[in-house]
């Protein structure tokens, strides 16, 4: 199969994805409750059509402390019924790179600061440092543990005009036969979730990853129809 109907594939699929019963679109509410939740009087309280799933984190304050609570997916939330399409740029096969993985210590953490923190961080494990050569300059990325796999948050000079404004995520593929190549197909780029609901809280670029030059490559917003806004649903 061709690259460019590969990816086209995997465009559909995104968009089927976000706007499924528990998608991107459909997250309603994210309640935080500090102790354990009564998940199954919350589900028998919630309407037909919305899911109630757990959710913890770990407090900013330096304490270590887990904090709990729920989340609310609506299959009939308005942000679904107004989704139009991800507008995103054309494939291109530039935009397939390859990088070098340096794994580091294990238990390395990096702050990052998330949208919804006020100025907070959280450190988040990174297991090793990429190298990467984008138009000419050196980069030394960090990409974080996401369930096994890489997750790279960057930031570019489209942010706030072509892409959405908080900066982009990617996932990082390991070459098949050689686990210290790895490659970053930006076409594959695409809108962190706290853009199709304003109930996320994404990590945001740290200064190593973000590029001074334009990344006309992957996702760039997300479209809705009538005006629709998030944060003012």
């Amino acid at each position: 199969m061709p690259a460019s109907d590969d990816h086209a594939r995997w465009h559909a699929a995104r968009e089927r994805a976000v706007a499924s019963p528990t998608g991107n679109l459909s997250l309603v509410e994210t309640r935080w409750t500090g102790e354990l939740p009564d998940i199954d009087a919350a589900r028998a309280a919630a309407s037909a059509t919305v899911e109630v799933t757990p959710i913890q984190r770990t407090a900013i304050d330096g304490s270590g402390a887990v904090e709990h609570g729920l989340r609310f997916w609506d299959a009939d939330a308005p942000a679904i019924r107004a989704f139009d399409r991800i507008d995103a740029y054309p494939y291109d096969p530039t935009w397939v790179l390859e990088g070098t993985f340096t794994p580091v210590a294990e238990g390395r953490t990096v702050p990052f600061e998330h949208i919804r923190d006020n100025g907070g961080t959280r450190d988040l494990v990174v297991p090793g440092d990429i190298a990467l050569t984008l138009d000419g300059r050196d980069y030394t990325l960090a990409a974080f543990d996401d369930g096994g796999k890489l997750l790279l948050v960057f930031g570019d000079a489209t942010n706030g005009d072509e892409t959405y404004g908080a900066g982009r995520f990617l996932f990082v593929e390991h070459h098949a036969d050689d686990p210290q190549r790895v490659i970053l197909d930006f076409n594959r780029a695409f809108v962190p979730p706290c853009g199709f609901s304003a109930q996320y809280n994404c990590p945001l670029p740290p200064a190593s990853n973000r590029f001074p030059v334009p990344v006309r490559a992957g996702e760039k917003t997300v479209v809705f129809r009538d005006g629709f806004d998030i944060y003012a649903a």
